[in-house]
């Protein structure tokens, strides 16, 4: 196996199986560390979304770089403010100027946001936005069974992928099983559980880590493609965007997954008690 593995999706397009976080990652400083996993370390699959407040540095990264445009993959996401339907194509048009695209490769909806309703109508406009030739990939971000069962339901057209929160600490797998169901690809966002988690301190993984002379990072990336997950972590730094795809010359046991499995502390686990049915984002 290498990096190059890709995810075939429901719609006819694939995906690499691991691709590169951007939350946080901004400026001068930002496009150097996006560039460097682009160039120099061989990542494909760009993810950001308008409330990263980084689409300008995608953008600098995309037009810098020696790799072609169709050989990038360039993922953003659909705000919280945007969930109306003229809102919402308004807000991926803009993303694209400011970004200095055609297209997007892949575009989800954020959230949910089910105390204000409007995500059907916000499916409905990725749906057509697709037809325009402005994405080639819809999918949807942070939603439960019970959200994706009402799109799929309300407009015929089933998600290609769904990004939740997925980490040993909080491991999803109802919701991984039922975007299996759908035929969804997951993918995890913050698979390392983000600073205010100590996950990769964990004496378990690391003692996995150690029978196979990995870090504790790659153990978790190991899980997550064992599992059929899409990866996107998120890194600055050269060395770690380097470790985090050197997880093809190893294999985690069932017994390993299993382990890891069993470090899930179920809701209490959430990185920062982002509920779907009850995170308001940026509204």
């Amino acid at each position: 196996m290498t990096h190059n593995e890709k995810f075939q999706l429901n719609d006819g397009s694939s995906l690499p199986k691991i691709g590169l976080g951007t939350v946080n990652i901004q400026g001068a400083i930002g496009v150097n560390s996006m560039l460097t996993a682009v160039e120099e370390n061989g990542y494909r699959l760009i993810d950001t979304s308008t409330n990263y407040h980084n689409e300008g540095a995608v953008g600098e990264v995309i037009r810098r770089s020696t790799i072609p445009r169709e050989q990038l993959i360039i993922s953003s996401k659909l705000p919280g403010a945007a969930h109306d339907y003229n809102q919402a194509i308004s807000m991926i048009q803009e993303s694209l100027y400011r970004i200095g695209i055609d297209y997007f490769d892949k575009y989800l909806i954020h959230w949910p946001l089910p105390m204000q309703g409007k995500y059907v109508e916000a499916w409905r406009a990725l749906i057509d936005a697709q037809k325009f030739g402005l994405i080639k990939t819809i999918g949807v971000s942070n939603f439960l069974a019970e959200h994706l069962e009402r799109i799929i339901e309300e407009t015929g057209v089933t998600p290609a992928t769904n990004q939740i929160e997925r980490h040993p600490y909080f491991n999803n797998k109802e919701l991984v099983e039922t975007n299996k169901k759908y035929g969804i690809v997951t993918e995890a966002w913050s698979p390392f559980g983000r600073e205010i988690n100590d996950v990769l301190e964990n004496e378990t993984i690391k003692e996995i880590g150690e029978k196979y002379g990995k870090s504790p990072a790659q153990v978790i990336m190991r899980w997550n493609l064992q599992n059929d997950v899409l990866i996107i972590p998120k890194s600055s730094s050269a060395e770690r965007q380097k470790e985090n795809l050197e997880v093809y010359d190893f294999e985690l046991t069932d017994e390993d997954l299993e382990t890891i499995d069993s470090l899930d502390k179920g809701e209490p686990g959430r990185v920062e008690d982002q509920h779907p049915n009850e995170y308001e984002e940026y509204v």
